[in-house]
């Protein structure tokens, strides 16, 4: 299994968060990879960069994205069979965003902080609803790295059930 992380619109490739998340994936035994998105701000951009990394003939992947780096991933998501998405944050239902509908068939799961002052709480409600995707609403803001015990174990039982196939 081959996890690949994409990071957010001002944040970079082995930020807190991917370094974080990175390690229990390592730990579970999967592969990691993580996009240097630096080179443009550009959603369409960034998701044409992921399509170009991820490889055509592996079936056992899983996306994680933050920010505008959890749109990347639903995006590449709707064209690639993956196993799951694990989202934080996600710019989802954003205005200037080409993509406003993510119909993904794989797991999804969703943190948000109850206090993200950039994407608003109700787009990631409408978006887990639209998806019967697992949402977890934890205390703490946009970058949610005051959330990180919280969402460790999260992630962790995510990439269990992606592992075991018990999605």
């Amino acid at each position: 299994m081959k996890v690949y992380f994409s990071h957010g619109k001002e944040s970079g490739p082995w930020g807190t968060k991917i370094r974080f998340l990175a390690d229990i994936a390592e730990e579970m035994g999967c592969q990691v990879e993580s996009i240097d998105y630096s080179a443009t701000q550009d959603p369409e951009e960034r998701v044409a960069l992921l399509k170009e990394t991820l490889p055509a003939d592996e079936p056992e992947i899983i996306l994680v994205g933050s920010s505008m780096g959890g749109y990347v991933s639903l995006v590449a998501a709707m064209e690639y069979d993956v196993k799951g998405v694990f989202l934080l944050a996600p710019a989802v239902y954003m205005p200037n965003y080409y993509q406003q509908d993510y119909p993904v068939n794989c797991a999804v799961s969703c943190v948000h902080g109850w206090q993200d002052e950039i994407i608003p709480v109700e787009n990631v409600l409408r978006f887990a609803k639209a998806q019967s995707a697992s949402l977890h609403l934890v205390p703490g803001d946009h970058r949610l790295n005051d959330s990180l015990d919280l969402i460790g174990p999260i992630f962790k039982q995510f990439l269990y059930s992606c592992l075991t196939d018990k999605i």
